[in-house]
């Protein structure tokens, strides 16, 4: 029951068509025969319904995974009973889909290790397809660490083995966590805790020469490294490792990074969760670590609005005004990190630029030059840039 009441109402139905008001007409009935299925073994995984959406700045597209309601619903029940136990396993250096950890967090940390060695090697690490590519054999393996009840285990497989409805038709899959599914963040971070977080704490520390810190997001991660010859040896040994376990390094957006305000005319910079890092000066005029909004996600923002107001420049302005505020409500909510508000400010001044440009196409006839776009916006103001981190 409680698990129902986590459950995000408004998203779209799985392959059963069932949306989830459907399926709470008759909720408690479903759920004890949910349950009954569960136990006993006769429970099967629907397939998922795959979908595909437009990647940020490429022709690319990225696929989604939609279960079924009851299979979101038993998912989520079963992230409630192992995310206690295996929180108290997870390291520090894992912030990502954890309760009480955010991004926000992660860049923070980041900021401050570096900051405290004054500049150092950054290792700034994307692997390849990971959720596509993670290996259930070796999942199994780390699961029996901690799980030994044979009804999680066995619908843990079930949803491993789950097949994919698409266009081209129903498919299944030997790796991979389940697409879309509420589950799949836990069993990735399960994961990469037992390939990457441990063996970095226990067997990588101890051999090198200076300090090393990991924060790893999800699959996405950097390490921090004092000493170019600790930064080198690990970005020599690391592909081996994650080869071992079916993994691989993204080969474009994996980099090693001299990240320091001293000894180049133009220090790097290096990118990690959307943000840009880079050096610059305090205002007490000291070398500080500075966020700003990456090009590419600030690009895909702009471009995003630029497409909201083209296909809905139809609507009433008070309805325009009202939906583009939250996206920028939501905007700040993300990118409102102490000292990126020139970012902030910047990305205002172009969705009112786009928004302009759409109310003045929609009608040859009412036209909207700048100068009535001004008194238009003192009547429908959008929210000002915020610092909200």
């Amino acid at each position: 029951m409680e698990a129902f009441k986590r459950l995000k109402k408004d998203r779209a139905a799985g392959v059963d068509h069932e949306s989830v008001s459907d399926y709470g007409e008759n909720l408690e009935e479903n759920i004890h025969d949910l349950i009954d299925r569960a136990k006993s073994g006769s429970y099967f995984a629907p397939p998922v319904k795959r979908v595909y959406i437009p990647k940020a700045n490429s022709g690319e597209k990225r696929p989604i995974g939609i279960p079924t309601t009851e299979d979101k619903l038993l998912q989520r029940a079963v992230v409630m009973l192992l995310e206690p136990i295996y929180e108290t396993d997870f390291l520090d250096c894992s912030y990502g889909f954890r309760p009480g950890r955010s991004p926000h967090d992660a860049l923070a940390r980041i900021r401050d290790v570096i900051m405290g060695m004054g500049g150092g090697w950054v290792l700034d690490v994307d692997v390849s397809k990971y959720f596509d590519n993670l290996d259930h054999t070796h999942l199994r393996e780390f699961l029996r660490l901690r799980v030994s009840d044979g009804v999680i285990r066995k619908l843990i497989d079930k949803w491993l083995k789950a097949g994919v409805l698409s266009e081209s038709g129903l498919s299944y899959q030997d790796k991979g966590t389940p697409q879309g599914g509420v589950i799949s963040p836990l069993l990735s971070n399960i994961y990469l805790h037992y390939v990457l977080d441990s063996w970095i704490e226990e067997v990588v520390k101890p051999l090198l020469v200076g300090p090393c810190e990991l924060v790893r997001f999800a699959d996405d991660f950097v390490l921090i490294f004092k000493h170019r010859a600790d930064a080198e040896k690990v970005f020599e040994v690391l592909p081996k490792r994650l080869s071992k376990y079916g993994l691989a390094m993204h080969p474009d957006k994996t980099r090693l990074v001299w990240f320091s305000p001293y000894g180049k005319d133009n220090p790097e910079t290096f990118t990690f969760l959307n943000f840009t890092h880079y050096w610059g000066k305090s205002r007490k005029g000291r070398w500080a670590v500075k966020r700003k909004t990456s090009g590419k996600r600030f690009s895909k923002a702009v471009g995003d609005i630029h497409d909201w107001c083209r296909k809905n420049r139809h609507l009433k302005v008070k309805d325009q005004h009202r939906i583009l505020s939250a996206k920028v409500r939501g905007h700040y909510n993300y990118f409102g990190i102490k000292g990126n508000y020139r970012s902030l400010a910047r990305y205002l001044y172009e969705v009112c630029r786009k928004w302009r440009y759409w109310l003045n196409r929609r009608n040859r006839e009412n036209r909207m030059p700048w100068e009535r776009f001004v008194i238009l916006l003192e009547r429908y103001p959008l929210p000002k840039p915020r610092i909200m981190h």
